[in-house]
């Protein structure tokens, strides 16, 4: 059977969501994060890099979040949640399975970073930290953040998801990012279609089986 290892408050609980989206069964092996907030060695046992998501299924091991939809869709699939080849939606949608990771991700992993360092620097060097920290925050990362969630809102005012009229992976794919946004990048400021997005695939009933069945979910917290 595919197995899901998932590991609390991560990109996993993407997965699962697909997974209840496409109504297949899958077992899943839970992973805690450590006081630090990385995963458990316990990981590194399923792929070498230790992280999440990870999936098995008939002698294959994928990782990597993109990677993971483009083979559940392909093998479990049957069409669903992927626009028809040779169109514009389909080329839309390949797009943003690749842009979540590849580009959007990188302003908010930096916000989170430069967010945490003060805290976490030695008490001597806070103030140093944290001048360097608003300092990069507001000179390079902020105004980066602003424009992607900015673009995001453009899309969506082209239409209601992402690839399109019609809902698909793409949009789950998008999800992170978004969440990510909303919980530190302020994304509820200035961008109502995004947010609209955020409540219409909050409300689906596959999103709330992934969360029953993966766990509290505070993305970016």
């Amino acid at each position: 059977m595919l197995t899901v290892h998932h590991l609390n408050n991560s990109r996993s609980q993407r997965v699962l969501w697909l997974l209840e989206e496409l109504g297949v069964p899958y077992e899943l092996v839970r992973y805690q994060r450590q006081p630090d907030m990385r995963a458990p060695k316990e990981l590194r046992a399923i792929h070498p890099l230790g992280k999440s998501p990870v999936i098995t299924d008939n002698g294959n091991t994928i990782a990597e979040s993109g990677a993971i939809i483009e083979y559940l869709i392909g093998t479990y699939g049957n069409g669903r949640l992927i626009p028809p080849p040779n169109t514009p939606e389909r080329l839309r949608y390949t797009y943003w399975l690749h842009y979540a990771e590849g580009s959007a991700m990188q302003p908010l992993l930096l916000k989170l970073l430069f967010t945490l360092m003060p805290k976490r620097a030695p008490a001597l060097l806070r103030p140093l930290v944290r001048k360097v920290s608003n300092q990069a925050l507001t000179a390079l990362v902020n105004p980066q953040l602003k424009q992607h969630m900015d673009y995001w809102e453009g899309e969506l005012g082209k239409s209601e998801w992402f690839a399109g009229s019609e809902f698909t992976a793409a949009d789950i794919q998008m999800s992170f990012p978004l969440e990510a946004a909303q919980a530190r990048g302020g994304l509820e400021q200035g961008h109502p279609k995004a947010m609209a997005f955020l409540d219409r695939i909050h409300a689906r009933p596959a999103y709330t089986r992934a969360l029953e069945k993966g766990g509290p979910y505070q993305v970016g917290r």
